[in-house]
């Protein structure tokens, strides 16, 4: 439920209504949009049974929120929230640009991507230290030492540093030398870890699961933002069809859904979506054009050397001629690059 106040509703009838809420054993979530306030009540809105907020002081209406995600929901948010990570922000006014190799295979691989991401236009520096693998017999990650390297080339080079974690041992980990936790796909509603992920205060980017619903992504953000941590950015990475052409189908009609139901920012991830890096230019340009708030990018110094994922990732000069490719989508959608 959210109530929508008055444009002109004073402070102390707001805390009024918030504070009979709260007294109640209920969650207030307050939304302060340019002209009106929103009350999100979250908790069992049985136990306001009795109070009728609608004839309350500086109440404009009530409205019921039908969907099981509540902080996620755009209802509760109406503007579109930007995230703060390190020294950037992903958002509705920038274009952010994600990249680096999949995974962290060597300080000096991790150093050299870092330099050349950076110079071409990235802001954030990916790379796996963890990597949930298909096969047990592929290589893994590195864990703790390549978060080590990915600390060195934050400190290098001014990016911020994002990584996947698989477990709780992970996240305590992580949490010592990044600044975003990732939640890999086959992770997205691994319940226990998202809560964890939630508890770790700092922001968390969310991938879409391998056939998972756009409804059903984004309770598995609430399971994130309900344990404290609004600081979540969802992905899109391509969902499983019959189709074998690529690696997965990207849902780039996600896009413009998430924009009507959510608040968060989400980014698109053309490397993972199509595992050709041939198909990843024409499918960041798309991603822009949909409304992304920033892209994921597979690169490597060397994609026929790297130990995951060579065949979809781009070299250094590829990459730096997407970037400035980019750029005039980006100017189209009234975002810096």
């Amino acid at each position: 439920m959210i109530i929508i106040m008055k444009p002109n509703a004073s402070q102390e009838a707001i805390q009024k209504i918030a504070g009979q809420i709260e007294g109640k054993g209920l969650q207030v979530h307050l939304s302060e949009g340019h002209e009106v306030t929103i009350v999100g009540v979250v908790g069992d809105k049985s136990r306001l049974h009795g109070i009728n907020f609608e004839i309350a002081d500086g109440v404009d209406k009530v409205v019921a929120v039908t969907e099981s995600y509540k902080l996620a929901n755009r209802k509760f948010h109406p503007d579109a929230s930007t995230v703060p990570v390190g020294n950037t922000s992903i958002g509705p006014d920038t274009l952010t640009i994600m990249a680096g190799p999949c995974a962290v295979e060597s300080r000096e691989q991790l150093l050299e991507t870092a330099h050349a991401v950076k110079k071409a236009g990235a802001s954030f520096l990916r790379g796996g230290a963890y990597k949930p693998r298909t096969s047990p017999y592929s290589f893994q990650g590195l864990e703790e030492e390549g978060l080590k390297y990915m600390k060195e080339a934050r400190e290098a080079t001014g990016l911020a540093v994002i990584c996947e974690v698989t477990s709780q041992h992970a996240i305590e980990a992580a949490v010592k030398y990044v600044d975003m936790l990732q939640i890999g796909a086959r992770n997205m509603q691994n319940f226990e870890l998202l809560k964890e992920a939630g508890k770790a205060g700092i922001p968390v980017l969310l991938k879409r699961g391998l056939s998972a619903t756009i409804d059903e992504w984004l309770n598995a953000a609430e399971y994130i933002m309900s344990e404290g941590n609004e600081y979540v950015v969802l992905c899109e990475r391509g969902i499983r069809t019959y189709e074998t052409s690529t690696r997965n189908t990207l849902d780039i009609s996600a896009v413009p859904v998430l924009r009507g139901k959510t608040h968060l920012p989400v980014i698109v991830d053309p490397s993972h979506a199509t595992g050709v890096r041939a198909y990843v230019p024409p499918l960041a340009k798309c991603a822009i054009a949909a409304g992304a708030d920033g892209l994921m990018i597979e690169v490597h110094p060397n994609p026929a050397c790297a130990l995951s994922d060579g065949p979809q990732s781009l070299t250094f000069g590829q990459f730096e001629q997407l970037t400035e490719d980019l750029r005039p989508y980006a100017r189209l959608e009234g975002r810096n690059l």
